[in-house]
């Protein structure tokens, strides 16, 4: 028998994830190889291995390796013709505590990747986030029953565009905000195929949910457990949220067009149609679960965004893209997903994102 090559793959770094296992799940599932690179720390994330070469066999490779050893990276990515950089310290709150921690995993983990990709040429695509354009203090808000709304009808209107200006703020907007400016600048300088997806909030299957990351998913694992949730502030924050199928989406198709739009970063979010306060979240979930949430208010926390909805005409105008998912519909399928994966005994007392 004719023994055929095996075929270069695509590297998905934090590819064990939630964002990561799904992405990998997509490209496996269109008979793309896909190599998994991770180190493995959030407890969990094994299932959605699992789960993947379950699925998908010996398409599937995986690497347990560290972003911060630079070695290892390097000789890990070298067969990779692609390379979506997922890995990261993900948690505000833990970045406040850890900077340190903070800086290595995300900005200096981040140049390894990139470092990796220089001498192979290999597309990165980076996960950044709308935390750097800070806590947006020159956005003046009202405050309404439900939620705030800016004061300026045409950001009410469309969101916040990368046009904004960068502003970190907290351990983790500068380190993420950092790790976005030099992914720009490797194509720039280097003349890299590169670019960045400004995530606002990223929700569905396979997201574990904790306080501090993952809070749709957070949300809906309390109120199924009958467990109170903190809110911090008074809950009419307004985040626009994405389910995790119309992320891939986005990702797969900037890398498939990246020749065209290499060096630019893009916002990434459900938009003004998937726009909700966390008490109309909250409102929503009690309803599906049909018993009130127990609620807990404490003290705003550092860098918080009273409002942030992603523009997101910039990646609809370059791809095509849309939003598919609506919000009720995507927390509806999350619910449904975590009954059926995270409520028995073996997963309850699972508290982490994946």
């Amino acid at each position: 028998m004719t023994q055929h090559p095996r075929r270069t793959p695509v590297a998905i770094v934090g590819g064990s994830g939630f964002i990561g296992s799904n992405l990998a799940d997509s490209l496996l599932s269109d008979g793309e190889p896909v190599l998994v690179v991770d180190n493995l720390s959030r407890p969990g994330v094994e299932q959605n291995l699992e789960w993947l070469a379950g699925k998908h066999g010996s398409r599937l490779t995986v690497k347990t390796v560290d972003v911060r050893d630079a070695g290892a990276m390097q000789a890990a990515l070298a067969p990779a013709k692609a390379i979506f950089h997922l890995a990261a310290q993900t948690a505000v709150t833990t970045s406040l505590v850890q900077p340190g921690e903070d800086l290595d995993v995300n900005l200096r983990g981040t140049f390894h990747v990139l470092e990796a990709a220089r001498r192979t040429g290999a597309p990165v695509i980076f996960a950044s986030t709308n935390k750097v354009y800070g806590g947006l203090p020159q956005i003046a808000v009202r405050e309404m029953d439900d939620r705030y709304e800016p004061c300026d009808e045409t950001i009410g209107a469309n969101g916040v565009d990368e046009t904004i200006g960068l502003d970190f703020c907290t351990p983790y907007g500068c380190s993420k905000g950092a790790a976005d400016q030099y992914v720009l600048d490797y194509a720039k300088s280097y003349g890299l195929p590169t670019a960045v997806l400004r995530m606002s909030c990223i929700y569905g299957p396979r997201q574990f949910g904790t306080e501090d990351q993952g809070w749709v998913a957070h949300f809906l694992l309390s109120a199924l457990r009958g467990w109170p949730i903190t809110i911090y502030g008074n809950g009419k924050q307004v985040r626009d949220i994405l389910h995790v199928a119309d992320a891939v989406a986005a990702y797969r198709g900037v890398l498939a067009r990246i020749g065209e739009f290499k060096g630019q970063a893009f916002n990434l979010g459900g938009g003004p149609r998937n726009a909700v306060s966390l008490r109309t979240l909250l409102a929503e979930i009690a309803g599906m679960t049909g018993h009130e949430v127990t609620l807990r208010y404490d003290q705003e926390r550092t860098g918080d965004q009273p409002f942030f909805i992603a523009d997101t005409r910039k990646i609809e105008a370059a791809l095509g893209w849309k939003a598919h998912v609506s919000w009720r519909d995507g927390i509806r399928d999350l619910a449904d997903w975590l009954r059926q994966h995270r409520l028995t005994p073996q997963t309850e007392v699972t508290r982490y994102v994946a």
